[in-house]
């Protein structure tokens, strides 16, 4: 089991680095300076529209969430404006690609910080403890003990495989190209559980009364802002440093936590 857990790593490893790989690194230098941005009048952020509660897009189909929010104060911070940002949705495979490419400012878009993305982007101080978590809709099962010898699906090539596999060693993994099909496949009765990111499987409990999230974490991560390497992004990187420290010594954060039922 051990061996299996470090080949799933590695697999989640090498598509990443594949992934990187195939940016084109010469334009690295296009992401705005904080000078820039002041100059523009206007911060260009990549966010998500598709995972609540941290960023998507309500029944007008504004953006909203906890990323949405961080976004925009900090817009506040550099303009007093709150509007003075342009949101930019995008894919998982595209959150660290937009920022070294230069098509966006920043990167908010539920990005764990990592040693091995630490090595092409910068990351701010974290914003949110995010973690491997399960989500049911069996009664009968209430804690993550419960799924001993029983199917639970599993976003392929990630790193929840391996924290699923350590804490219930003996778990049925069902690898899913989609968090839809392991919804799919929850509703069929195929699999009795999902195993995702906490935040994820916290909006998903609110749209749908028969999903219960077990009150086990089996794994705890920090999330970033995604900055562009580079000494001339510096002032940048500190700005959003500074900003995130004093809405934690303020409250802002931990409220706006709160309110996204994040807590």
């Amino acid at each position: 089991m051990k061996n299996k857990a470090k080949s799933h790593r590695f697999k989640s490893l090498f598509f990443m680095l594949l992934s990187i790989a195939s940016i084109d690194l010469s334009r690295s230098a296009q992401a705005g300076t904080l000078k820039e941005i002041q100059q523009r009048r206007q911060l260009i952020v990549a966010v998500k529209d598709n995972s609540p509660p941290l960023g998507f897009r309500d029944r007008s189909g504004n953006l909203q969430g906890l990323e949405i929010d961080i976004a925009r104060k900090l817009a506040t911070e550099i303009f007093n404006n709150p509007d003075a940002v342009k949101l930019v949705p995008v894919t998982n495979q595209d959150r660290l690609k937009v920022a070294i490419d230069g098509t966006v400012d920043l990167t908010i878009a539920r990005v764990t910080i990592t040693t091995t993305r630490s090595r092409v982007v910068d990351f701010s101080r974290r914003y949110y403890l995010d973690g491997t978590a399960i989500i049911t809709n069996r009664p009968n099962i209430t804690r993550s003990s419960d799924l001993a010898g029983k199917k639970v699906a599993v976003l392929n090539n990630s790193t929840t495989i391996s924290a699923v596999q350590y804490f219930i060693p003996t778990a049925k993994l069902v690898g899913v190209d989609s968090y839809r099909q392991a919804q799919q496949l929850l509703a069929s009765g195929k699999v009795v559980a999902i195993a995702a990111d906490r935040s994820l499987l916290i909006g998903w409990s609110k749209t749908a009364p028969n999903y219960r999230l077990l009150p086990d974490k089996l794994s705890i991560e920090a999330l970033g802002i995604v900055i562009p390497k580079g000494l001339q992004y510096d002032p940048l990187r500190q700005l959003v440093d500074r900003s995130i420290e004093r809405w934690q010594a303020d409250g802002w954060l931990g409220q706006r936590i709160q309110y996204w039922g994040l807590q």
